[in-house]
């Protein structure tokens, strides 16, 4: 299969979904949803959403009937970026590319979008009139999954640890803790939502558990290679940044070359774990493949 237009198409489809979702508002709340689409529409990879679908094909469900969940991953994925770039968290002026939110917007409304995108997700993926064909329990189970995903238990526990270790020494367990909840716990949600949403077995939702944990290290691991070895025109923000504020990296802990045979065996165990899904399940392979490649 050709990746990158399988990877183009079901971006279009999310694009579509969410400009639907998000019209261009006018009246007194116009300045806030003006820095919401700011943010959400800067040209991301919508990794999480095609994650999502690309889980429910692999199971022979209908991607576009998870379109309002994988949607709702993305509004949780890019408020965690806003609130990430803030001057009290990583203090970034540049993502995607383009100034963070609160370059544009001022410190307290890019909070405030964050806020909002959040907020919004969870209404999105509750909206009985965009899930009537899925069964309420089902949703209910993958909502609650998500929300532990990208809560304390997950997303924001491992940035809040991210934080209190910034330029101090940690073992390398403590790094797997941080990569993994940082950032794997939404990835493999994602995988997850999908594979519930599609009618996925017990046995195959074991498995999206495990190949979604893993491609959410490998992606980290990725990141903190590409802070050392891209450019800042690659990754849309400054180069070498994470170094300058003894971030808690993979190279870090393990130095460069250890890292990347890290990254490799892990993507190699990802995808042994799709051993039991058919061809529909090619995209999840192809996708834990491109994370070694991809420049950004």
């Amino acid at each position: 299969m050709d990746l990158m237009c399988y990877l183009d198409e079901k971006r279009a489809v999310v694009e579509e979904t969410l400009k639907d979702y998000f019209p261009v508002v006018e009246g007194p709340d116009a300045e806030l949803a003006r820095a919401m689409n700011y943010s959400l529409f800067a040209s991301g990879k919508r990794l999480r959403p095609i994650l999502c679908m690309a889980g429910a094909e692999a199971v022979g469900g209908d991607p576009e009937r998870v379109l309002s969940v994988a949607c709702g991953l993305e509004l949780i994925h890019t408020y965690s970026l806003i609130h990430d770039d803030l001057p009290s968290m990583d203090d970034d002026e540049l993502r995607r590319g383009k100034p963070t939110n609160h370059m544009v917007f001022g410190e307290a409304l890019a909070i405030l979008a964050g806020d909002a995108l959040l907020t919004e997700a969870f209404r999105l993926m509750a909206m009985t009139d965009l899930n009537d064909k899925i069964c309420p329990d089902t949703l209910n189970e993958v909502i609650t999954m998500i929300a532990s995903a990208a809560g304390a238990k997950g997303m924001v526990g491992g940035q809040a640890v991210d934080i209190q270790m910034e330029g101090k020494k940690i073992d390398p367990s403590l790094m797997e803790y941080i990569h993994t909840h940082k950032t794997g716990a939404l990835i493999s949600a994602s995988v997850l939502s999908g594979v519930m949403l599609g009618g996925g077995s017990d046995s195959q939702k074991e498995t999206a558990v495990s190949y979604g944990n893993k491609i959410g290290l490998a992606f980290q691991i990725a990141d903190d290679i590409l802070d050392i070895e891209g450019s800042t025109s690659e990754i849309g923000k400054p180069a070498g940044s994470d170094q300058e504020k003894g971030k808690n990296t993979y190279p870090a802990v393990y130095g460069l070359s250890l890292s990347k045979e890290r990254l490799n065996d892990v993507i190699i165990s990802a995808i042994k774990d799709l051993e039991q899904f058919d061809f529909r399940a090619e995209p999840l392979r192809q996708i834990a493949r491109y994370i070694i490649v991809r420049k950004k």
